[in-house]
């Protein structure tokens, strides 16, 4: 057995380190006495005005009050908070209080403070004077616990969303991320909000009514606003393309996804460089070919025509050509190309050759083998419009397909 000073010494280190927790303890204590006895000279004394009546809500209220002092400024909340966390589980649920709680304990005990504070409110007798305070207190609750939740999710966004689309290497656009958080945001916000109203009997729908003709005239101008927005949420949960995806669309606008945006989708044009912005509802309307993964195969052939081909007529050959291919989808027109050069045959005789290049998206054999069928009608009505014109030429081989991956 550990002598008597051994004993005396550890206590003493005992009550050392626990003193402050001990004299604040004493400190609440003392105000509960206190307040008891003033009780005691309210409900005993006659000297008091006759109109102030102490009954059992009102104590009941007045004593919810002295508690929520007691409980959250004189005991060690956030202590037992992270000691029943690390107990129930070590790793997972420490490691949640430490991310999410801890840097929130000054709103987790404002909100306390507020909600024990509104309990006893209720509980006490409707004066106007308590009622007003009442109201008073419940809103700024609900303040409290609009800033505790976002304040909650902002760190479970930026500890855990952001790192787990890191770690897996999701494409996934930064006004994606920024959309999540904002709407989850003004949900949090929009919740608070009705729950307050609900409680406190305001009238949601009666308040928006009474805007009038000015909300209407905002709710008109937002609509197209509104709209973009939805169409970006649909292609959110759609997932037509996603970022560094290689799109087609019905106008001819063809290029690489940059971004997807809450009210627009940025487009980087394939052969141009520029940047095309569509808005995100036309979009959701609009056909839309992903070419992603795709092949492109280039078809080759040659064009010999019996003499020199000056250069006006080159320019009309290049556009014909242009025309006959601008209507197909699935070629890109703008990567079409028409070189001529001229040879000198073994007569002697000068003639120019023109060779001519499409290249052919698809994203499988049977869409290739389609589009090779049209680029073969193209090249018929090529022929037809060149020899209308006059000008005379033969192929001096038949058109060569090349397959290879799409880089563009």
């Amino acid at each position: 057995m550990e002598p008597w000073t051994t004993q005396l010494t550890a206590f003493k280190e005992t009550l050392t380190s626990q003193w402050d927790t001990l004299w604040r303890i004493g400190q609440g204590l003392a105000v509960a006495l206190l307040f008891d006895f003033v009780v005691f000279l309210g409900t005993r004394l006659d000297a008091l005005p006759s109109d102030i009546v102490f009954n059992a809500k009102l104590l009941i209220g007045l004593a919810g009050l002295t508690a929520t002092w007691l409980l959250l400024n004189l005991l060690p909340v956030s202590a037992w908070l992270a000691t029943w966390s690390t107990r129930l589980n070590p790793t997972a649920l420490g490691t949640a209080y430490r991310m999410f709680l801890q840097p929130h304990l000054g709103w987790l005990k404002t909100v306390m403070i507020l909600l024990l504070t509104d309990l006893s409110l209720l509980i006490a007798p409707a004066a106007g004077r308590l009622k007003g305070l009442e109201f008073i207190v419940a809103l700024g609750l609900a303040i409290a616990i609009g800033f505790l939740g976002t304040g909650i999710f902002r760190s479970y966004f930026s500890n855990y969303l952001l790192n787990a689309t890191v770690k897996t290497g999701t494409k996934t656009s930064s006004e994606l991320l920024i959309l999540i958080r904002l709407l989850t945001n003004i949900g949090i916000i929009v919740v608070t909000a009705i729950i307050f109203a609900q409680t406190h009997e305001i009238n949601l729908v009666g308040l928006v009514a009474s805007l009038g003709i000015g909300g209407l005239a905002v709710a008109f101008a937002a609509q197209k606003v509104l709209e973009q927005l939805l169409g970006g949420v649909v292609i959110y949960l759609d997932r037509p393309f996603v970022v560094d995806d290689y799109i087609g669309l019905e106008d001819g606008t063809f290029g690489r996804v940059e971004s997807i945006g809450i009210r627009s989708t940025k487009i980087r044009t394939s052969g141009k460089g520029t940047v095309t912005v569509v808005p995100n509802n036309a979009l959701t309307q609009a056909n839309i070919e992903n070419f992603t993964d795709a092949k492109k195969v280039i078809s080759l052939f040659n064009l010999t025509f019996y003499r020199t081909i000056p250069s006006e007529e080159r320019a009309l050959i290049r556009q014909v050509i242009l025309d006959s291919t601008q209507d197909i989808f699935g070629i890109d027109s703008r990567s079409t190309s028409v070189s001529f050069r001229n040879l000198t045959l073994a007569d002697q005789q000068e003639v120019t050759e023109a060779q001519i290049s499409f290249f052919i998206l698809g994203t499988s054999a049977v869409s290739l083998d389609l589009r090779r069928q049209l680029l073969d009608i193209a090249n018929q009505k090529i022929t037809q419009q060149l020899k209308q014109f006059g000008i005379a030429f033969h192929c001096e081989a038949p058109t060569i397909y090349v397959d290879s991956p799409m880089t563009i």
